[in-house]
């Protein structure tokens, strides 16, 4: 194992400096600024949120360390956290990215359905993206809405008691503002500060 190249793609380097726009980094700054001096690591997930937003969708390891030097921390640090959540992507992902819950309590309320029926209409199955780079289905675990089961997420949006007429206008109306820019009060770095 010794003197083996890691061929992880977390690991696979392009030699792309990042840099967040001056409103940007104001904004990580403030962040920054809300914890004791030593512990700024617990910006950690609001700075990923905002990387990956400003950096096209999803996280390589060129913007990873460009995080893990604002934050004064090792980049296997940012690594770690990057790789456990499943609301950072490491592979590109479509400008939606619909998650499903698959966990049991939407099972039994339909959950299983909703996905096989947006993979119809998509024509995409779980972890695919549509050919023109709009949607991405992902099954993730619990969303935290057992009680409005079957539940999805698209982006920061959630969709409870979901059936195949609210599929169909949720796609509907995702698809006719694609070309919209999303809303200033729905992006990550205007959430946190």
């Amino acid at each position: 194992m010794l003197g083996k190249k890691i061929a992880h793609k977390v690991y696979a380097k392009k030699g792309i400096d990042y840099a967040f726009s001056e409103a940007t980094m104001e904004k990580v700054k403030t962040i920054i600024s809300h914890y004791p001096e030593g512990r700024q690591k617990s910006a950690l997930l609001p700075v990923l949120h905002i990387a990956q937003e400003e950096f096209g969708g999803s996280l390589n390891v060129d913007i990873m360390d460009y995080v893990a030097s604002i934050l004064s921390i090792q980049p296997i640090e940012v690594y770690e956290v990057a790789t456990f959540y499943t609301q950072f992507y490491l592979d590109t992902v479509g400008k939606y990215v619909i998650e499903i819950c698959r966990t049991g309590p939407c099972a039994v309320c339909g959950g299983d359905d909703i996905q096989e029926y947006i993979e119809q209409k998509l024509n995409i199955k779980e972890g695919e993206t549509t050919a023109d780079g709009l949607f991405t289905l992902r099954a993730v675990e619990c969303l935290g809405a057992c009680g409005y089961a079957p539940v999805m997420q698209v982006n920061t949006e959630f969709y409870e008691f979901l059936t195949r007429d609210k599929i169909d206008t949720i796609i509907a109306e995702l698809t006719a503002k694609a070309n919209e820019d999303k809303p200033k009060e729905s992006k990550w770095a205007e959430r946190f500060c």
